[in-house]
């Protein structure tokens, strides 16, 4: 694997483990929508992602990972709709779709190392 690549794979892996620790365990989402800390840096978090992910398509247009597209447009609502953004749509996003990613990631980054 392309070693830029390899690094925005563990950018995407370190940005969804700081969501999940901004959030703590109990993930309230009455209490997310109340932290306007946690909110903008969940944000932030979801745009590098989105960015990530951008960067490894433009890269590698042949890369396969799920939703990249989604992705990407959840980073440009963020970035230039910000004011369309609801805290429904994030909290589906962090509680639907960041697991499966990181898992996805996860196995992306260990199957390299297995190769190597």
């Amino acid at each position: 694997m392309d070693i830029k690549i390899k690094t925005w794979l563990l950018d995407i892996k370190q940005c969804i483990d700081e969501i999940f620790f901004f959030l703590g365990e109990q993930r309230d989402f009455a209490a997310y929508q109340t932290d306007i800390k946690t909110k903008k840096a969940v944000e932030r978090n979801l745009e590098i992602i989105g960015e990530a992910v951008n960067r490894i398509l433009k890269t590698d247009e042949t890369f396969q990972l799920k939703n990249a597209k989604n992705i990407i447009g959840t980073r440009n609502r963020i970035i230039h709709s910000y004011d369309n953004i609801s805290d429904e749509v994030i909290w589906t996003i962090i509680c639907r779709e960041l697991p499966d990613l990181k898992i996805q990631v996860e196995e992306l980054l260990n199957t390299d190392f297995m190769s190597n």
